[in-house]
């Protein structure tokens, strides 16, 4: 997922690397007052920091505090968690980190991570979207601050849409008309493209019905895909995935939706991420086809609100045994203010959402920028808790109840069976 969420910068050009960088002055910075630092370190992960924003970051706090130099250091996805762990448990961690926000939990639970809690206005915590936020917290306590993130939105082919008379539609009901309409005017293609284990389109789709993944009872968790909620969310995914011919048994990236399926043609839409967009309309002009695609939130139950749709993204920590502490929490708190965050969502040009709504970037009108901000509003993340990980562990268990209720299974007794093995992970 994270992997994913940093190639949607790459759509919009920000995919460059970040050196190390300082203040740019002495080689041999004098202490600063703030504890007689001389450095402080901070990673990121690859493709996260524009160059031109962390340096103007490192330039402002470099000035507040000098003889201090920032040393950024920047990290690949594949074998960090288990290079996060290791740092975290040393004598010199890094200062600040990058983590994805799914994994903030389990390096919180375990003592990672300094506690935040009481310096909430200090870092602008008032400020944040609460949707980020949830990610953010364990038991009440902060454990770092919200940076940025990304949700999925409906893809669609204006051309066909403008065939059917389809317009983007507001509700769920209309969705469902619009795609009877896709239907009829050419019922040779698919009037979406839906795998039946995109379990992140599911997720929202429980929400919506005031459902969860996963709820804490007792001091233990326990699955709630055998609820009420869990099941008429299922049977709206299975209403939209009859109007596809995409396998039960799959999910979106096997095969990959925007290079596999949709180039071939013969998708009038489909729910996916910035950098999914990109790769599809990359590989159509490649093949020398044309890629006019629109963007929509995914629709909710009425027009008021749009769907609830799951934000993948990134926060940023303070290693608990760092040894300049205060000099993190204020180069935290520079970073994912409302200034410099104002600055990042410019450079990255709204492929991915900042933390705050305040950090005023306008994304072109029709673009996915702007079908991603609108249902950004409306995001939630899965359940707060380190043993999250092991359900998405595969074989996943969510995945499998949807394919069993796709292939005609009832849903109460999947969702029982799915929830025996979740409750088994979750709470290890």
């Amino acid at each position: 997922m994270k992997r994913k969420l940093i190639a949607a910068v790459g759509v919009v050009g920000m995919m460059v690397g970040v050196a190390a960088c300082g203040n740019g002055g002495d080689d041999k910075p004098k202490s600063d007052a703030s504890g007689g630092a001389k450095e402080i370190t901070v990673w990121v992960m690859d493709g996260s920091a524009p160059k031109a924003w962390i340096e103007q970051v490192n330039k402002e706090f470099s000035a507040k505090h000098p003889g201090v130099t920032v040393k950024v250091e920047e990290q690949k996805w594949t074998g960090i968690q288990e290079k996060v762990t290791t740092a975290l448990s040393e004598n010199t961690p890094p200062d600040v980190l990058e983590l994805g926000n799914t994994q903030t939990a389990g390096y919180a639970v375990t003592g990672g991570l300094a506690d935040l809690t009481k310096d909430k206005a200090q870092l602008g915590a008032d400020a944040w979207q609460k949707s980020m936020l949830a990610s953010a917290e364990v038991d009440g306590k902060l454990y770092s601050a919200p940076w940025y993130a990304a949700n999925r939105v409906v893809v669609y082919d204006k051309k066909a849409y403008e065939k059917a008379g389809v317009t983007p539609p507001k509700t769920r009901d209309e969705w469902i008309a619009g795609l009877e309409k896709l239907k009829a005017a050419d019922p040779s293609a698919q009037p979406i493209y839906l795998p039946g284990q995109s379990w992140y389109v599911l997720a929202g789709f429980i929400w919506d019905e005031g459902g969860d993944l996963a709820v804490k009872d007792g001091g233990k968790w326990k699955g709630q895909l055998s609820t009420p909620q869990a099941a008429a969310a299922m049977d709206f995914y299975k209403k939209l995935q009859s109007y596809s011919t995409a396998p039960k048994d799959k999910d979106e990236a096997t095969p990959q939706q925007s290079t596999d399926i949709v180039p071939k043609g013969g998708v009038a839409s489909w729910i996916g991420l910035g950098w999914e967009a990109g790769g599809a309309e990359k590989a159509l002009k490649d093949a020398g086809k044309d890629a006019d695609f629109g963007y929509f939130p995914i629709p909710g139950k009425t027009a008021d609100k749009s769907g609830t749709v799951f934000l993948g993204g990134s926060n940023l920590a303070v290693a608990e045994r760092s040894k300049n502490k205060e000099l993190a929490k204020e180069w935290l708190a520079l970073a994912t203010g409302k200034d410099q965050m104002t600055k990042y969502a410019a450079e990255v040009k709204g492929a991915l959402l900042p933390n705050q709504v305040g950090a005023n970037f306008t994304p072109a009108p029709g673009s996915f920028a702007e079908a991603m901000a609108k249902a950004g509003l409306n995001g939630k993340i899965t359940p707060v808790t380190a043993g999250w990980a092991n359900v998405e562990t595969e074989p996943n268990p969510i995945k499998e109840f949807m394919t069993k209720v796709l292939k005609g299974e009832d849903a109460g007794k999947a969702g029982a069976d799915a929830d025996k093995e979740i409750a088994n992970r979750i709470n290890k």
